[in-house]
């Protein structure tokens, strides 16, 4: 019989739950997950940075399209790596209708890191997906279930839509997905598709449908999910406003505290007593990374949590090491500082930022930046006047927003986002004057208890640190 995990590794941000990190909580009988935003950029920069330690390589030898994946590896690979200090390869950004290229880095770079996650063990391995980054999800979700993926996790949104893309997919059928256009009549067509046949090379593949668990801040949400979604949703993840991330806006009136940050209160918690009687497994996350909270968890009815944080810093998540030494000292120390910033993300939604010298938190850094917007992943979609869909951010030139029917007042504060939490990960762009983009570290409320699993004098610790000291085993 299926048995349920009592552990989920949070998908973190670009690249931060990478497959290393998933590979190594799946293979102790939890569920890894890698984070699926922004795949295809990640990968082009390990592909130009020389594919240190041949992985890659090995994920392009397994897809089940090699023409495919032979086209992306003569485009990106540089042997040896590029220049330092040298720009990385660009990509045109998303659009409702991609070119094939764009497409085809989409399949291939999800069923890459997917593979290698589940490299070397048999059990169940994740992805997760932000709903609010629609335009690459139909081709990102094939890839990834062409690798065997077990589980697709979505938040940052209502994902009502992707449980029907997974049955259409698990049945060999093309799939459509609706996008989000601001503005758009109520008869305009605004959907997305994919058909797996046009990229095949020969039959297609057996595909399994993977689980669908929906990230949710309410009652409301979860309900609203099982009743609506365009197939069977598997469970909840029931995330609090204390997760790292970004955090479902307050049901209030976008109150802030005396810091400048969201409130939230008691329309924000959700009744566990209510969520129970969906009957759905659920997992609780947001603060929960300890024993104690797992036992909690557990005890309310919960399959058990999910866990971001305490993973964000152990060896094998692909944040940058110098980032995770800098919180892992202050974390020692008790003195990390977190900021739920309101208008730092260009979606609207509060994003938790870690304060540190020398990123993008810090004003003068934020000041220095010169606004540019070239991958594009938050852009929103928009009707123009002409009658056609065209995109815009708040995070790019002020004029160039405006000038498309923004506002400007929308502007203030927004950070690139994409940019910097590759800069997390060591792919930070450089630009034409030398200077390279800042990092952004985005971590939960609870980031001075990853303390906890690390030995005495030790400066860092190891995932299976985090999973043995949950569930109370020896190390």
């Amino acid at each position: 019989m299926f048995q349920l995990p009592k552990i989920i590794q949070g998908g973190m941000g670009v690249g931060v739950s990478n497959w290393r990190l998933a590979q190594a909580v799946s293979r102790l009988g939890q569920l890894g997950v890698v984070s699926g935003t922004a795949l295809d950029q990640v990968l082009v920069r390990r592909l130009a940075d020389g594919d240190e330690g041949g992985h890659m390589r090995r994920g392009f030898d397994a897809f089940p399209f090699p023409e495919m994946a032979k086209r992306i590896w003569t485009e990106y690979f540089q042997a040896g790596g590029k220049p330092s200090g040298t720009a990385y390869p660009t990509t045109p950004m998303h659009q409702r209708n991609d070119s094939r290229k764009l497409i085809e880095l989409l399949m291939v770079s999800n069923f890459v890191e997917i593979f290698l996650a589940r490299e070397g063990h048999l059990n169940k391995v994740g992805v997760n997906f932000l709903e609010k980054v629609q335009l690459p999800h139909l081709a990102s979700i094939y890839g990834a279930m062409l690798a065997g993926v077990g589980y697709v996790l979505m938040g940052a949104g209502i994902p009502l839509h992707i449980p029907g893309v997974l049955d259409d997919f698990a049945a060999g059928k093309p799939a459509e997905y609706k996008l989000a256009v601001t503005g758009a009549p109520s008869d305009a067509d605004t959907m997305m598709r994919f058909d797996p046949q046009e990229y095949a090379e020969g039959p297609l593949p057996q595909l399994e449908r993977p689980k669908f668990l929906a990230i949710v801040s309410s009652n409301t949400l979860a309900s609203t999910m099982l009743r609506r979604a365009s197939g069977h949703v598997d469970g909840f993840i029931i995330e609090s406003p204390t997760a790292g991330g970004h955090n479902a806006p307050p049901r209030g009136k976008g109150a802030l505290d005396s810091t400048g940050q969201p409130v939230y209160g008691e329309r924000d918690r959700v009744d566990l007593a209510e969520l129970r009687k969906l009957g759905v497994p659920f997992w609780m996350a947001g603060g929960y990374g300890s024993a104690e909270k797992l036992s909690e968890a557990l005890a309310e009815g919960a399959a058990g949590v999910q866990v971001g944080t305490a993973f964000a810093f152990s060896e094998e998540s692909g944040l940058r090491h110098d980032l995770k030494k800098m919180l892992v000292s202050q974390a020692a120390q008790g003195s990390s500082k977190v900021f739920t910033d309101p208008v730092a993300s260009p979606t609207g939604f509060p994003f938790k930022v870690a304060q540190l010298p020398g990123t993008y938190s810090e004003a003068g850094v934020a000041a220095a930046r010169t606004r540019v917007c070239d991958l594009g992943y938050l852009r929103e979609a928009y009707w123009t006047e002409d009658g056609k869909i065209a995109y815009r951010c708040a995070a790019e030139p002020e004029s160039s927003f405006v000038a498309k029917g923004g506002k400007i007042e929308e502007t203030v504060g927004r950070k690139c986002l994409c940019n910097a939490l590759l800069a997390n990960i060591g792919h930070p762009q450089t630009r034409a004057d030398g200077v390279a983009e800042p990092p952004l570290v985005t971590v939960g409320d609870d980031v001075n208890r990853v303390a906890a699993f690390l030995d005495p004098g030790a400066e860092s610790y190891r995932a299976a640190d985090v999973v043995n000291a949950l569930v109370r085993k020896p190390v």
